[in-house]
């Protein structure tokens, strides 16, 4: 392979990477707010008057729960995707390198 394609390579996965990761902080950001709004709900549950009021908010408790849910599958997944390019990254880093080496 040439250089300049390993080089093309390397600058392709960085962006992919710093992307990924990007999407992992926005994802545990998210995280962070469903379980926020989760614990004010159940802490306004405690002052329902209601049957309707407190029926409402235990759905939307269980809607925040399944996004939670949601969005650490997908930081896991996210994760498996940053390890895979990271370790794709070192190999092209450690070709690249060697094609220096071997050019000079």
């Amino acid at each position: 392979m040439a250089i300049s394609f390993t080089k093309t390579i390397v600058s392709q996965l960085t962006k992919e990477i710093a992307d990924l990761e990007a999407k992992q902080v926005n994802e545990k950001k998210k995280s962070e707010k469903a379980q926020a709004k989760m614990k004010q709900i159940e802490r306004d549950m405690k002052l329902s008057q209601s049957h309707s009021d407190l029926s409402s908010k235990l759905s939307r408790v269980a809607k925040l729960k399944e996004e939670t849910k949601t969005s650490d599958r997908l930081q896991k997944d996210i994760a498996r995707e940053l390890a895979a390019k990271k370790t794709t990254l070192k190999l092209n880093l450690a070709k690249s390198t060697q094609q220096d080496d071997s050019s000079l």
